[in-house]
């Protein structure tokens, strides 16, 4: 498939494509809740205001005195003191769901029953179940949800895709992703009951490009390193899919590593700067020697966020029930490979019984 602005050939006319994301202002506003006022809640929130024209409407947490703390360091109009008020608010859109982990799933549930649009931050659910249980009850309700996996809406990520489409490295053989960080003792990933450890905060990065890129595995090994705390240390997989490509994921929370991405094909390798989620680079080299860049500035949350609230807004707004980005297939697609490693490194996280099977 060759993606709209390049020529039949599937190359581009000089050096790579540029990317089609439009400018996050344009989108149409809508009245966004915020249901659980944690950190990523504070980012979403500080780029949305700064660099789109969405609105934070409201927010929602079980501690009215948080809710309202929050609402006075943002310029929020409204805050409640449940969830429940949160997704009945009549003059919200949309709720994003930015709770723990093991709460994603009863959350975006509580919202959808209330007739709401969601967006729920990733991952989508504890496991592919309660992803399915989300696609389904979304659809029977016929509102929109998407999982909040943001790096696929920056513009590189769309430049990355039309390199893709357009058989630019020729046959992908290889994808390799990681992800590691360090972690204060006191942090939420090594509370178990949370359903802490690396892979759902920073290993559903890697498995999402790589199951974005070559589809589900035929084959998978996975190798788990126990953490003192309770939770899973590390986590490793190797992976092989129909017609022989393989991938290599690691996560952890020893340390930082520098958490690039690197596809390889048979004509070309494209290797994205570290952290490869956030805004940045990537580099596209030939065996001849030739080298072609994407210059785009590195960034974190801030300079991200805004770009998955606006992509839903207009598919809000085009009466669409998910994202081209993060379709929903996709997000159930990572749970399901992300619930075979722990199957094979035997972690299991409390709640899990929440969504049928």
């Amino acid at each position: 498939m060759v993606s709209p602005g390049l020529p039949e050939s599937g190359l581009p006319v000089s050096g790579l494509p540029v990317s089609r994301v439009p400018d996050s202002r344009d989108a149409p506003a809508l009245r966004w809740g915020i249901m659980g006022p944690g950190w990523i809640a504070e980012r979403f929130t500080e780029s949305v205001q700064a660099y789109s024209t969405q609105v934070i409407a409201a927010v929602g947490s079980r501690s009215l005195d948080r809710s309202k703390a929050f609402a006075d360091a943002f310029g929020v109009p409204t805050a409640y003191g449940s969830y429940e008020e949160l997704a009945t608010a009549p003059d919200i859109d949309i709720v994003y769901v930015c709770t723990p982990h093991n709460v994603h799933h009863g959350a975006a549930v509580l919202a959808i029953d209330a007739g709401k649009h969601v967006l729920i931050e990733k991952p989508i659910g504890l496991n592919a179940a309660q992803a399915r249980d989300i696609a389904d009850r979304a659809k029977a309700a016929g509102v929109f949800a998407a999982e909040a996996m943001w790096s696929f809406f920056l513009p590189k990520f769309d430049v990355i895709g039309q390199v893709l489409d357009a058989g630019m490295l020729g046959t992908v053989t290889t994808v390799l992703a990681e992800y590691g960080e360090h972690f204060e003792r006191s942090h939420r990933i090594f509370d178990p009951a949370l359903a802490g450890g690396p892979l759902l905060d920073l290993g559903t990065y890697p498995l999402a490009l790589i199951t974005e890129v070559l589809g589900a595995p035929e084959r998978l090994c996975a190798f788990g390193q126990p953490h003192e705390s309770g939770v899973n240390a590390q986590l490793s997989a190797i992976m092989e899919f129909p017609g022989g490509s393989q991938a290599v994921m690691n996560t952890h929370l020893h340390n930082f590593t520098p958490t690039t991405a690197t596809i390889v094909g048979s004509e070309a390798t494209l290797t994205i700067d570290g952290p490869f989620n956030m805004p940045g680079g990537f580099e596209i080299r030939f065996p001849d020697g030739t080298r072609l860049r994407h210059n785009e500035a590195a960034g974190g949350h801030l300079e991200g966020l805004h770009y998955e609230a606006a992509a839903v807004a207009r598919a809000i707004a085009a009466g669409s029930a998910e994202t081209q980005q993060r379709p929903l297939a996709s997000s159930i697609r990572t749970m399901e490979v992300a619930d075979e490693i722990r199957r094979q490194a035997g972690i299991e996280f409390p709640g899990e019984g929440d969504a049928p099977a």
